[in-house]
């Protein structure tokens, strides 16, 4: 099976990041790169076309047409058994894993160049679906968050769970390391899920799918990695317990987020856009370089910009 699936710019950087440690040492010409990912060989083009190559080039692309879509708002697919199609209406609710009882778990502060990193896992019972649709749950990427800060107390208060906080200094450690951005959300998922399953049983595990499943547990191969998991994008829309731990990894980061502010007694803007590297700039020019360390990741290529700036 050969998939084409023409990429955006952003979703083109996010899969150089991606594939960094999966390429093969030659490429074919005009390609950024060409990587074995399972059983499928993927190569991206200059132009922004990646083909997806293989038995298994179906899944192999699934989580990068999900990007896309979340980058653009649609993805337009060509296969070698089917007519180029829009994929914008795919992947409808499962109601198998909506309506049972699962542990799901989500992270947010991954795209955010300062703020830590946040995963958390919960637990959700069927019987607690509709307290939690009665608070928009199920809308949970539409809720703003002066509204996650209402109803995340309300949600820890009934909803077990488990949170971990990777700071952006041990953040960076870990990327000096070797350990790169995907591994550390493999980390970070494994072990709130081991905590919260070794607590509570339920009918499905559910991760939102941020990289194939072979490769997920190809960065836990030296841990004791918890692997009875169904991997599946836009999982928050799918299933309540990951939509919780997307809610309460929100809320946890803008608490951390609004304490980084307050320390700095800079307001620092989300994300990683151009405003960034303006208040980044800020920071050296009154804390020393030293300082972004602390508060930012550094591998983003903000720090490069920050860095240009202050030489202007």
């Amino acid at each position: 099976m050969t998939i084409t699936l023409k990429v955006s710019e952003e979703t083109k950087n996010k899969m150089i990041e991606y594939f960094e440690d999966l390429k093969r040492p030659n490429t074919p010409q005009y390609a950024v790169f060409q990587a074995v990912d399972g059983d499928s060989v993927v190569t991206l083009y200059e132009s922004g076309k990646c083909v997806f190559q293989g038995k298994d080039a179906d899944l192999a692309s699934e989580f990068w047409v999900e990007t896309e879509k979340l980058n653009s708002g649609k993805a337009i697919t060509t296969n070698s058994d089917e007519k180029k199609k829009d994929t914008k209406d795919i992947n409808p609710l499962d109601k198998k894993i909506y309506y049972a009882t699962t542990i799901g778990s989500d992270e947010v502060g991954t795209g955010d160049y300062f703020g830590p990193i946040v995963v958390t896992a919960s637990y959700v019972t069927k019987e607690d679906i509709p307290f939690l649709e009665s608070l928009g749950v199920r809308d949970s990427k539409k809720l703003t968050d002066d509204k996650i800060l209402e109803i995340v107390p309300q949600i820890i208060k009934k909803i077990p769970y488990e949170c971990m906080i990777l700071s952006n200094k041990d953040y960076n450690k870990n990327y000096d390391n070797g350990i790169n951005m995907n591994k550390v959300k493999a980390i970070l998922h494994n072990k709130v899920l081991s905590k919260l399953t070794s607590k509570y049983k339920s009918e499905y595990v559910v991760v939102d799918q941020f990289c194939a499943p072979n490769l997920y547990f190809s960065y836990l191969k030296d841990t004791n990695a918890y692997k009875n998991i169904t991997f599946t994008t836009k999982a928050e829309d799918k299933c309540l317990s990951v939509a919780c731990g997307s809610l309460i990894s929100r809320y946890v980061f803008i608490k951390e987020f609004d304490k980084l502010c307050d320390s700095l007694k800079i307001n620092l803007p989300k994300g990683a856009s151009d405003k960034v590297d303006l208040v980044g700039k800020e920071i050296v020019t009154k804390y020393g370089i030293d300082k972004l360390n602390e508060v930012a990741k550094l591998n983003f290529k903000n720090t490069d910009k920050i860095k240009e700036l202050l030489n202007q």
